[in-house]
């Protein structure tokens, strides 16, 4: 910010941020400016100078141990998530955004600005071509795991909402959010995503995935074909742990067991079985907070942005599309989404 405004010439500055700074709300969720220091709980005191201060300190005192990096970084992601969780946010990406749009409200004062919330940002549908992704994000992790058969089961609500936006239509809206602000005082934020006028649900993603990898099925490294059944999806915490300890913790103890008494024979099996349970485990523990979303993002900025594009000139609404409700999620998800993951991200 304090360079921003040494640049004497500047239009407009874009802070890209989340939709889910919005932490766990349920309801219709706004787009509406964070204040320093507010919080999601109403528990009072956030500071963000004070909150680089335990950092440095923590850092500091791990340093001062001797504390090996692979732990001295398990030991700062711990420390993140319980500072997050003391003001209301599930996990330390999602805090550290919304501190981030906290500083860009606060030092402003009167350059033109842009916040942009986009949602769950998936393969592109359009541009550069259909179904380009680079690494695996977010739900997209769920699509790896299943297709190489790592997941046969998950936690979550089958019927909630996703809320998917293809990275090109952010992309878009972002330039477009840029011209319409540039030159104007004042802060425009803007939420991109599907969940308010084109909404897909997990049990969409489910069936997609079945009907996608049984038709194309994932050829693993030895050259084999992977049979993907439905997944099954828990709805409480307590029934997934049962389910994992019945299926899954009986089998691995047993074949553990089995293993020793053959000499090891069975090594592979056993480390392909445990590997599946702590991939099982670590997504659960790391889109637990999303998994039961109740939130619709409002987008009423955005879909005026879009209407004012689209009034001004079509020629230039088809070159910077963004309207969420002109994703057709069967022909997106079965023919751009699931090839593009499978010949960008597949590992």
């Amino acid at each position: 910010m304090e360079f921003a405004k040494k640049c004497t010439r500047l239009a407009v500055l874009v802070h890209v941020s989340t939709a889910y700074v919005a932490g766990e709300r349920e309801g219709l969720i706004h787009e509406t400016p964070y204040e320093m220091g507010e919080t999601l709980n109403g528990v009072i005191g956030l500071d963000i100078e004070q909150e680089k201060r335990i950092v440095d300190e923590k850092l500091e005192e791990l340093r001062k141990e001797s504390v090996p990096e692979k732990d001295a970084r398990v030991a700062m992601k711990q420390l993140g998530i319980e500072r997050a969780k003391i003001y209301g946010w599930p996990n330390t990406y999602v805090f550290t955004k919304a501190m981030g749009e906290m500083v860009v409200g606060a030092l402003r004062g009167a350059l033109p600005v842009v916040i942009l919330r986009p949602t769950i940002v998936t393969s592109t549908c359009r541009e550069p071509f259909p179904g380009w992704a680079e690494g695996v994000r977010t739900v997209d992790t769920l699509a790896v795991g299943y297709g190489t058969g790592k997941l046969t089961c998950f936690l979550g609500d089958i019927n909630g909402i996703v809320d998917l936006i293809p990275a090109d239509m952010v992309v878009n809206s972002m330039m477009v959010g840029m011209t319409a602000q540039a030159g104007r005082p004042g802060q425009s934020i803007y939420q991109v995503g599907t969940s308010s006028r084109n909404p897909v649900r997990y049990v969409n993603l489910q069936e997609v995935g079945l009907r996608y990898f049984r038709a194309h099925p994932y050829v693993n490294k030895q050259g084999k074909e992977v049979k993907v059944g439905k997944v099954t999806v828990l709805k409480s915490m307590s029934s997934f742990q049962r389910y994992m300890s019945l299926r899954y913790l009986f089998w691995l103890k047993g074949l553990e067991f089995v293993n020793a008494a053959l000499c090891r024979s069975l090594e592979g099996t056993y480390s392909d079985l445990d590997k599946k349970i702590k991939f099982v485990m670590r997504l659960v523990e790391l889109y637990r907070p999303y998994l039961f979303f109740k939130g619709v993002f409002d987008d009423t900025n955005t879909e005026k942005l879009w209407a004012a594009v689209r009034e001004n000139d079509m020629a230039e609404a088809e070159i910077f599309y963004f309207d969420p409700e002109s994703v057709d999620w069967e022909e997106y998800l079965m023919k751009v989404h699931m090839p593009g993951l499978v010949k960008h991200v597949f590992k």
